[in-house]
């Protein structure tokens, strides 16, 4: 198999609000959602979406642009769970490595989702991780968010890697691989071929205040990954390989974003789904954005996620000033 992600799958249920008000914190640092307090609040629509979460994401991203694509991960006995490998087998992404586990209900998260930006209500259940007993060697392995019980999970994964030299892993660390710190994971990060995150997510991950691109490539890149992936919204994406350090803008919005959810997921997946394909750095790099800009007009971190005619056809139409460049 060309690429196999693992991580956890939830269904998203989108809750779109009318009445709320955004704000900033009292250091200006960060935005808050506020609603009403103890009352009845009017909302506009739900809806339910399905086999999400940033490794499914990249699952069903890779098999849209045409890589062999499989899944590891843990759902309940559930219809959720039903719903989830229901859509994952449309998608053709396989899911002979989903665990369907009896006691343990399939991952729920709430959006509420304001204007375009939202805010996710995140519970992950409390699963068996561990990997598939004979596991072939795919080209790629992808990971991403697990849950906070994980911990062994990830060691084990890292003597597998050690083990089986042939298969790359991209790492997209999640909110509680993030906690467990670089320390803890540290045999991860140096096993990697690519290291994908944001900008704030890089200087959580290293530890540090306010810091600028370039020396968060190189600090990334430290802990000693092949190459460091970091995304900063608006400002575009960059990349460092230890040679190179490139820099693309976002590709532009035919119109104004619908929904955020699923940008950086687009992003970085392409990004790996790409190297997967043979294309060099610079024509990967060129890849992610495309994908986010679609994704971003649509609902959900899915719906819009590209084949690989359509957005080959997207770079040829792109306009001059989207190239990459040296930092």
């Amino acid at each position: 198999m060309d690429f196999i992600a693992i991580g956890d799958t939830t269904v998203d249920e989108f809750i779109k609000l009318k009445e709320a008000h955004v704000s900033y914190d009292v250091n200006r640092e960060n935005r808050i959602l506020s609603m009403p307090f103890a009352t009845k609040i009017p909302y506009d629509s739900s809806v339910l979406v399905p086999a999400v979460g940033n490794a499914a994401n990249a699952a069903v991203a890779a098999a849209r642009l045409g890589l062999s694509a499989g899944f590891i991960s843990n759902v309940g006995r559930d219809r959720f769970g039903e719903d989830i490998l229901a859509t994952f087998a449309k998608e053709g992404v396989d899911t002979i490595y989903v665990a369907v586990n009896d006691g343990i209900p399939t991952n729920h998260h709430y959006v509420l989702w304001y204007e375009a930006e939202r805010t996710i209500l995140i519970r992950h259940e409390a699963y068996p991780y561990s990997l598939p007993d004979g596991l072939p060697p795919p080209s790629w392995l992808y990971l991403s968010s697990l849950g906070e019980q994980s911990k062994a999970f990830h060691h084990e994964l890292a003597a597998w890697l050690a083990a089986h030299r042939e298969t790359k892993l991209a790492f997209q660390p999640g909110t509680f691989q993030i906690k467990m710190g670089k320390e803890e994971l540290k045999e991860l990060y140096a096993a990697a071929e690519v290291i994908a995150c944001n900008k704030e997510e890089a200087e959580t991950i290293l530890e540090l205040e306010e810091t600028d691109i370039q020396t968060l490539l190189e600090k990334m890149r430290a802990l000693e990954p092949k190459t460091v992936l970091i995304t900063d919204g608006p400002r575009g994406a960059y990349t460092f390989d230890g040679v190179e350090m490139l820099a693309v803008p976002m590709y532009p919005d035919p119109k104004p974003a619908y929904d955020r959810t699923g940008a950086g997921d687009a992003m970085a997946s392409t990004f790996v789904a790409a190297l997967a394909l043979g294309k060099p750095l610079s024509e990967a790099l060129l890849w992610g954005p495309v994908n986010s800009m679609s994704v971003v007009q649509h609902l959900g971190a899915q719906e819009g996620l590209l084949s690989r005619e359509k957005l080959e056809e997207l770079l040829q139409n792109a306009p001059v000033s989207y190239a990459v460049s040296s930092l």
